[in-house]
């Protein structure tokens, strides 16, 4: 298990992510303007404002990046030393970010994939499934499970981008991180103080991926 002190210094990273979260949110209705919401600003910093708002305004995004950090923090081995329990909870964010990243870019540049609505929703069913069991996976199958479905959610935001759309990017990145740092943080909380609430949340994920999923195995009949 992680010394005392890498857990507080874990733990700390909590405030800056809700804080990082409440002023992304607070711009929503400056930054979002127009139905194609990220499509018309006035300049480069309501891109970057609107680009950091815009994963908290669906449910799927939001569930999909907050598990991620959950998961990551419920699923350290007990007997890992400080740099592997480090190694183990930044992985899985910063492979979702970075790919999340290459999937808005590819969408900037028109490359589009099939069945990214279905693939989101499967991300919220496979990761619920995760938080839920709390199964540990090796460090880098679990980075590599999260960066696959992180390319479909950064298809779905890419498609949404435009006007200053590096600044938008930065502000979509950051903003991703935060979330994840928020369920490390959360994961960490409840480690030793609940077995249920994790299980509750993970099953409320998989719920809500499930609800997302169906329309599309309901069209394969």
């Amino acid at each position: 298990m992680p010394t005392t002190s890498f857990r507080r210094t874990m733990v700390a990273c909590t405030p800056w992510a809700a804080g990082l979260a409440a002023a992304t949110l607070a711009s929503v209705a400056q930054a979002h303007v127009g139905a194609d919401g990220l499509a018309h600003h006035r300049g480069a910093f309501d891109g970057f404002t609107a680009g950091g708002a815009h994963p908290l305004t669906g449910l799927d995004h939001l569930a999909a990046m907050i598990s991620v950090g959950l998961w990551n923090a419920l699923s350290l081995g007990a007997k890992s030393t400080p740099s592997a329990s480090a190694r183990h909870l930044l992985s899985a964010p910063l492979a979702f970010a970075a790919t999340l990243l290459i999937g808005a870019l590819m969408a900037l540049n028109g490359v589009t994939l099939p069945g990214v609505e279905p693939m989101i929703a499967a991300s919220l069913l496979a990761l619920g499934l995760l938080v839920a069991t709390r199964i540990e996976l090796p460090t880098g199958v679990g980075a590599a499970l999260v960066a696959g479905f992180a390319l479909f959610h950064g298809l779905a935001h890419g498609q949404e981008l435009g006007g200053h759309a590096a600044a938008a990017l930065t502000g979509m990145v950051l903003s991703t991180l935060a979330l994840h740092m928020a369920g490390i943080g959360v994961g960490l909380a409840l480690r030793q103080r609940s077995r249920w609430l994790p299980r509750i949340a993970g099953l409320g994920v998989t719920t809500l991926g499930l609800s997302l999923l169906s329309p599309a195995i309901a069209g394969l009949f």
